[in-house]
């Protein structure tokens, strides 16, 4: 049987207008209790970056969250909201304040559902998650469609990262830096968690240097619904100009049979495809190496890299790169920062913790030349 994927148009977000567009998307699927059984507990899982309000972007906006929890009302389940913010270095983000700046907690009172931190875990084979997903029945998965350093896309699948408890977010980044370790970790929290359902917030997306403050802001104006995150996130990497397979992620998702990568087998619902397909998104800074075969990288990568530097007249000096470094690779001196480059990782945690974007990307002599 094809994976299933809807696309409904969706112009801004309004509270009634994004309700009935993540209402008509989840219908052409056969509706909501086609995925998750009445009267269950279910945890929603939003993309909550950081404590950014939602004009911003970074953060799932709460509209569609709050659109996801009524339509669950209204088949008897008790919801529970909750997320991992950021954590860097070994701080976690203020959660509280995460969850009042980004507007899901104003949503949450105003629901009547409850709104929880991921606080307690169980260990895995390699990691912790939540231990909400063993108090629950379902998870409904929201991420927001956006681009990402190290991922080239943060969907469907990159949002489950979210799930990891507590500062081993850090240990993982540590771990496992290259691109393919990283998108086989991705997937093993995919394996261990199987969302009932996604929908993406894609109303507006995010493009370049993303998923955070360097990124820049388009309006999309699309909800996409799916349980097959695979499927969604191989939708979504053909809107933004990206073959599917290039997406590390997918590609080792459908390797371990948890999706289609394949459009052909792929029913698209509402809106065709190519109708929503515009111009390619501006992709990460880092992404041609992504792309480049690997053999040709493999000849090219002691040359071809990627370093994150600070535009100082942006810096606000919060020290968050430092804070987020996995490697150890930031220092703050005499009120300055400087990489120890031979220690970085390009994993671009610095930037994406940045809330001034001031942490840029500098290209090697090489990449330069021959124009990545």
């Amino acid at each position: 049987m094809k994976s299933k994927v809807s696309i409904v148009r969706c112009i801004n977000y309004d509270p009634d207008r994004v309700y009935e567009s993540v209402k008509g998307s989840l219908s052409l699927l056969g509706g909501i209790s086609e995925f998750i059984k009445p009267k269950s507990r279910v945890l929603v899982k939003p993309n909550i970056l950081m404590a950014k309000e939602p004009e911003f972007g970074i953060d799932t906006h709460p509209e569609v969250v709050r659109a996801a929890i009524k339509l669950l009302k209204q088949i008897g389940c008790e919801v529970i909201v909750g997320d991992g913010p950021s954590v860097w270095g070994n701080q976690i983000d203020n959660v509280d304040e995460v969850y009042r700046r980004s507007g899901i907690k104003r949503i949450c009172d105003e629901e009547k559902v409850e709104l929880v931190k991921f606080d307690k875990r169980r260990m895995r084979e390699k990691f912790p998650l939540t231990t909400w997903l063993d108090n629950c029945d379902h998870l409904v998965n929201i991420p927001k469609f956006k681009t990402h350093n190290l991922t080239i896309l943060t969907g469907a699948i990159k949002n489950l990262f979210g799930l990891v408890s507590g500062t081993f977010k850090t240990e993982l980044h540590k771990n496992y830096f290259n691109p393919n370790d990283f998108a086989r970790i991705l997937v093993d929290i995919l394996e261990e968690t199987r969302p009932g359902l996604t929908i993406v917030d894609g109303i507006v997306a995010m493009e370049g240097d993303g998923p955070a403050s360097s990124g820049k802001l388009r309006d999309l104006n699309l909800i996409l619904c799916s349980s097959d995150c695979v499927a969604l996130d191989s939708v979504m990497a053909l809107i933004m100009g990206v073959e599917p397979e290039r997406i590390l992620s997918s590609k080792e998702a459908y390797k371990r049979g948890l999706g289609e990568l394949d459009t052909k087998n792929i029913t698209i619902l509402g809106e065709r495809l190519e109708d929503v397909i515009g111009k390619p998104f501006i992709l990460p800074s880092t992404t041609l190496t992504r792309i480049i075969p690997q053999p040709l990288l493999n000849l090219a990568r002691k040359l071809i890299k990627y370093y994150p530097y600070v535009e100082y007249s942006k810096c606000v000096k919060c020290q968050a790169c430092k804070d987020a470094c996995p490697g150890d690779a930031i220092n703050f001196e005499n009120n300055s920062i400087t990489f120890n480059y031979s220690r970085c990782l390009s994993c671009f945690c610095c930037q994406e913790a940045c809330p001034a974007s001031a942490v840029k990307v500098k290209k090697s002599i090489l990449a330069k030349l021959i124009g990545l």
